[in-house]
Parts: C-alpha cells; sequence; structure tokens
C-alpha cells in the first residue's frame, strides 16, 4: 500500500441492526466526502457505496469504496469514524479494484487519462459526485 499511487480501499461501517439503517448513512457521508455536489471535477476523492453481510442472522455492513492513496483513505477512514460513533466499527482495507471498476474509470475519465476500456475521457462517472 503505497502513499502515492491511487488504488481502490473498502471502508467498512460494520454493526448496522438493518439494511435501512445502514443505507440511512449514506447521506451523511456523501456529504461528509462531496459537501458541494455541483463541484467542477474532478473529485478529490472518486466514491461508491455497496452493502454486505444482508443474511437475517448477521448485522449489515455499508461498505465504502473510494480509488485513493493509502494516506487519505485513512483520512476518509478517520472521518467516517467520528461521523458514525463509536457504536459501530469502522475498518479500512485494500480492495478488488475489478469490483470498483467505476471508481477507476471516474478517476480516469475526470482527469482525462486513458481508459482501460474505451480509451481517452469517453466513459461516464460512476456517481454525482
Amino acid at each position: 500500500m503505497g502513499d502515492d499511487e491511487p488504488t481502490v480501499y473498502e471502508i467498512r461501517i460494520q454493526g448496522c441492526p438493518t439494511l435501512q439503517e445502514a443505507l440511512a448513512l449514506q447521506a451523511p457521508i456523501e456529504h461528509l466526502l462531496c459537501p458541494d455536489p455541483d463541484h467542477a471535477p474532478p473529485c478529490e476523492v472518486p466514491w461508491s457505496f455497496t452493502v454486505a453481510g444482508r443474511d437475517d442472522d448477521t448485522l449489515t455492513t455499508l461498505v465504502l469504496g473510494v480509488y485513493t492513496s493509502s494516506a487519505q483513505a485513512a483520512q476518509v477512514t478517520d472521518r467516517v469514524r467520528t461521523l458514525v460513533g463509536e457504536t459501530r466499527t469502522v475498518a479500512v482495507s485494500e480492495g478488488d479494484a475489478g469490483e470498483w471498476e467505476e471508481l477507476v474509470e471516474q478517476y480516469l475519465f475526470e482527469r482525462g487519462l486513458p481508459s482501460g476500456r474505451n480509451g481517452r475521457g469517453q466513459v461516464e462517472p460512476g456517481h454525482a459526485c
């Protein structure tokens, strides 16, 4: 995990008793990462969400995917931890770029870099940030 090169990180917010509670955390986290959704590109930290552990016996985990440096991922993790409070565990680990391809594509697109799929600047960003 180098500090210079961006990679995919997963920030897991664990301990949500329901899917609805996990999904309710998305808006405040979005605002934390992107206080001005109408800003000019590029996004400082491209991000996206998914959920894990939706079985009846398991607590739901909100997974925040980010494409950034390890230092920036650690800072985002600390900010998310502060936002959600001490009742939930927040952990960061390196993610699988194939599972978060839209983050990589958004990063490349917004910076005018060649895309792995369609060449320079031909992929739409993965979300509204």
